[in-house]
């Protein structure tokens, strides 16, 4: 995605959240230059033999993750998680194809996923850099996203929160079909944070889906 076509959109959610946009861009410059030093990421060549011309799978981490993986046959898809649905794979024997992730889920599902071959997104932004020290040098095949302006090697792909991350991911990269799994948007037992966080997540993921970005 052209930084200039979701320059508007992030402008809208920071001003709603209260965000810090310099924050964002430096949690990305501290990921890059981390990237640059560990030498670990991974192509984008590698997201496209994943999920061009595919069936995608993305999974939420909303409790129904679990009653809806045996509505599905998982192995017929490229898989996406975000981020804490992680565990919820591994504990039922799948390994995700690609991690979406801000590094706030269950870290070490999320590392054992990656040393079976899962493909680590992982966001910077504001609020994460502690987190981003402490574990991407534990991880390999990682590429890096940022919600802010793109660096050469950390990607705006478009995206706020980890589950619409994942659906914007699949556009990206040509996904042709997005089946979304594990996702309640109107989950009462959360925070208000994360009921604001939430919102943003359906209506980015209606605009993606309905091409109107």
């Amino acid at each position: 995605m052209k930084f200039n076509e979701w320059g508007p959109l992030y402008r809208e959610i920071i001003n709603d959240m209260g965000y810090d946009p310099n924050q964002d861009a430096h949690s990305a410059r501290i990921l890059s230059e981390m990237l640059f030093d560990i030498n670990r990421s991974a192509s984008l060549e590698t997201l496209f033999e994943l999920i061009e011309d595919n069936d995608v799978l993305v999974c939420g981490n909303a409790p129904c993750l679990g009653d809806d993986l045996l509505k599905i046959k998982p192995s017929d898809y490229c898989i996406i998680a975000a981020d804490g649905a992680t565990a919820v794979l591994m504990n039922t024997g799948i390994v995700p194809h690609i991690i979406v992730t801000d590094l706030d889920g269950d870290i070490e599902a999320q590392i054992e996923a990656n040393s079976q071959g899962a493909i680590m997104v992982v966001h910077a932004h504001g609020d994460n850099i502690p987190v981003i020290n402490s574990v991407v040098p534990r991880l390999g095949n990682i590429i890096g996203s940022t919600q802010a302006r793109p660096l050469e090697n950390v990607f705006n792909f478009g995206g706020f929160t980890d589950g619409d991350r994942c659906v914007f991911l699949a556009k990206e990269f040509g996904a042709s079909d997005i089946i979304m799994i594990g996702f309640d948007f109107s989950d009462p037992d959360v925070t208000d944070i994360k009921k604001k966080k939430l919102k943003w997540a359906k209506r980015l993921i209606s605009r993606i889906l309905l091409k109107t970005l």
